[in-house]
This record gives structure tokens, C-alpha cells and sequence, in this order.
């Protein structure tokens, strides 16, 4: 498969670009900065220079040109303001699946976070922002044409992947490994499962190919 990944720099993307390399597939990274294009390339991905934050659907959709899914995995990063929670993690999500419904690319998953429906709407706290970013996204992209999965995981760490996870509408708050979560979406990915689903992934006791 060739699956185009958006954020393909960020951790969730080169480990997701690592695995599905290793299985045979063809991972395509979509970049902003050039200068990431080689970690991009060890991960066994190709990398493409692109930035949702500045293209039209145009644009986006001829380098999905191809592709058998795609992947939001972007995300605006830990420092930025409110301004940039909606244009990326918002605004990107929902271009990238227009895109995907342009280039006539039926898989879509979108990682998004636990609880994220819980937003106050009326503070512009920028955790609070980034809340309703991912929601109001993740509500765009299940009214697209598409065979979409929605991942919502608990908080991210960088501890190694135990490959074992609790999976559900709503799950208890807890954390996950960023390597756990790149092989919940390798999994559906290839597997085509959980397609028009939107669950929430922590830590837990049943392996990944189990939990599905």
C-alpha cells in the first residue's frame, strides 16, 4: 500500500513510517521543512514537501495522487498558539480530507485525542482551543464520503510500545507510548478495521491485532 502520511516528521509518523516500511508497504511523509526530508527518508519513507498550512486542495490532492490511504497525524506542536491549533490541527485535517475525497482516496485516519469533545467553548485557554480544533475536525471528517477511523489516544509518552492497549467509545484517562499508537494505526490500516469508527486508545492488556 501506499499510504501518505501529513506531519511525517513528527514522532507518530516516523515510528507508523518505520512500520509500515518494514511490512512492505510504501509510507510517503508530507513535510514542511526540507531539512527533515533525510530522518523522513531513514524511516524507509519517501518524504514530500508540502504545508497544509499555506495549500489549497489542489495542491494536496495531487500528491495523494496514488495513494491507497492517508493519515492526519500533523499537528500545530506543543508551543504554538490558539491561532495555530485551529489552521493545523483544525483547518489541516479537514483540507487533507477534502483532498482525500478529491484524489478519490477512500481511507482516511485521523489521530486525534481522548476527551476531546469536552472542550469549554468559551474559554480561550490554548489547551481549550486545541480541544475544539480536534473536535470540530474530527466532526468535519465524519461527515466526508470516506472510509475514515478516527484515533483517539490518551496522553502521548515516549516510553517503548508494549503493543498491548484498551480500546473503546470512551475509555478511562490514561497514557499510551506514541509506538503503541503508530501500530493501532498500522493495524487499521492494513487490517481495514474499525473503518467509520472513532474510539479512544490508552494502555491496557489486549494485544493491538486483539483489540479490534
Amino acid at each position: 500500500m501506499r499510504i501518505v502520511i501529513a506531519g511525517g516528521h513528527g514522532k507518530i509518523a516516523l515510528l507508523l513510517s518505520s512500520i509500515l516500511a518494514t511490512d512492505g508497504h510504501h509510507p510517503v511523509g508530507l513535510i514542511r521543512n526540507a531539512a527533515h526530508a533525510a530522518e523522513v527518508r531513514a524511516t524507509g519513507a519517501e518524504p514530500v514537501v508540502l504545508d497544509l498550512e499555506s495549500s489549497d486542495v489542489d495542491s494536496v490532492s495531487t500528491a495523494l495522487a496514488g495513494a491507497d490511504a492517508v493519515v492526519f497525524a500533523a499537528g500545530a506542536g506543543a508551543n504554538s498558539g490558539a491561532e495555530r491549533k485551529l489552521t493545523v490541527d483544525r483547518d489541516g485535517a479537514i483540507l487533507l480530507g477534502a483532498a482525500a475525497v478529491a484524489a478519490d482516496v477512500r481511507r482516511y485516519v485521523v489521530v486525534s485525542a481522548i476527551g476531546t469533545d469536552d472542550f469549554d467553548a468559551d474559554s480561550d485557554d490554548v489547551m481549550q482551543v486545541y480541544l475544539r480544533a480536534k473536535s470540530e475536525a474530527d466532526a468535519a471528517v465524519r461527515a466526508l464520503d470516506l472510509d475514515w477511523t478516527i484515533v483517539r489516544p490518551g496522553g502521548l509518552t515516549d516510553d517503548d510500545g508494549t503493543g498491548r492497549v484498551e480500546v473503546g467509545e470512551t475509555v478511562e484517562r490514561g497514557t499510551i507510548p506514541r509506538a503503541d499508537v503508530a501500530a493501532v494505526i498500522a493495524h487499521v490500516l492494513t487490517s481495514g478495521a474499525a473503518v467509520r469508527r472513532q474510539f479512544e486508545v490508552v494502555s491496557g492488556s489486549t494485544a493491538v491485532a486483539d483489540a479490534f
